[in-house]
């Protein structure tokens, strides 16, 4: 294949990586992950971790790749993909467990003028680890497509020193396109825009259940079919 010019490949690495982080699975997890917040600025942040331990993982990937020439199998990355869809469903999982656990009923003793008691729905979510856990769940998807990116970067530019910077470029695309992707899909659960705690119920409901079956599919496809 004859080689295209550098300023080419790099732009579209930014192109790529930006589009990257809109495919299904991404979509799915950082969902899962930012319906946990009720801001949309902490989603943000999230978008920027999931971004960055996509890009770790790419990067490394690449290092082995191209600086010590060692050859991954392309059967290897099946299961890699397998491992995506496995946490896909795990992340599903613990999203409805954290749901169910905290969405429970309070109920308040109170002694006011003629009134004694009643009852509120307090969901609360927990965000302490929420970056940490889209680091996690981004190094985990770099494995998923890394094999294909690298191999098509090592066809294209002889320079390691270059092929480096296209995968450098690659992970700036993708933290920038995966920022947008969680600001965007924390909006429905922003307590500013919707109060509702039924409409919120079912959007978690919602994306936990497609985040699931997301994941089941993957691994269908990947380790069945």
């Amino acid at each position: 294949m004859e080689q295209l010019p550098l300023l080419v490949l790099l732009a579209y690495a930014l192109y790529e990586g930006l589009f990257h982080a809109v495919e299904a699975d991404h979509v799915l997890a950082v969902t899962n992950i930012v319906s946990q917040r009720d801001k949309v600025r902490p989603a943000l942040m999230d978008g920027i971790y999931w971004g960055l331990g996509h890009t770790s993982t790419i990067f490394l990937i690449g290092i082995v790749m191209i600086m010590l020439k060692v050859n991954i199998p392309d059967s290897s990355f099946s299961y890699f993909e397998a491992a995506v869809g496995l946490m896909l469903i795990l992340v599903a999982s613990y999203r409805l467990y954290i749901f169910f656990r905290d969405g429970h009923i309070h109920k308040h003793e109170k002694e006011h003028a003629g009134v004694n008691n009643h009852s509120h729905l307090h969901v609360h979510p927990k965000g302490d680890n929420l970056h940490k856990t889209s680091y996690g769940i981004g190094l985990v998807h770099g494995l998923a497509g890394s094999g294909a990116l690298v191999v098509l970067v090592m066809t294209q530019i002889n320079s390691m020193a270059n092929s480096l910077l296209y995968l450098v470029i690659f992970g700036i695309g993708s933290i920038v396109g995966m920022t947008l992707v969680a600001g965007v899909f924390s909006i429905p659960f922003s307590k500013k825009l919707i109060n509702s705690k039924v409409l919120r119920t079912i959007l978690v409901l919602t994306s936990s259940s497609l985040c699931f079956a997301y994941g089941c599919y993957v691994i269908y496809e990947n380790l069945l079919a």
